[in-house]
């Protein structure tokens, strides 16, 4: 979930290079639909979305069966103490911050997909 048409696209563009299947949602809502239809592996959650706020997406996935455990790595722009901390408050369990250090993007999603 990405709300930066040209980062969405360098984002998929490294996740299908990686071997990943990509599933995008453009706000919020849709994200939370899409979790609960598809019970990803992973989802990649930026804080900034139209709509419902990444924050809230995150809190309404978490409160859904079956996806209690899946990794929800925090994404953003904005790299403020407090959004860490509210982050991992919701549920997200990584952050990563834009703009993306592929290699630590990489080893975050791997260390949470073994």
């Amino acid at each position: 979930m990405e709300d930066n048409p040209a980062l969405a696209e360098l984002m998929r563009t490294f996740l299908e290079s990686e071997g990943f299947e990509v599933l995008e949602a453009g706000d919020g809502e849709t994200a939370v639909r899409m979790a609960a239809d598809e019970h990803p592996d992973l989802i990649l959650m930026d804080l900034q979305l139209p709509g419902i706020s990444g924050f809230e997406a995150t809190r309404r996935i978490r409160s859904r069966y079956g996806l209690a455990r899946t990794p929800i790595v925090a994404v953003t722009g904005f790299a403020m103490e407090m959004d860490a901390a509210s982050a991992y408050a919701v549920g997200c369990d990584a952050y990563v911050t834009k703009p993306y250090d592929l290699d630590k993007l990489r080893e975050t999603i791997q260390r949470y997909l073994k």
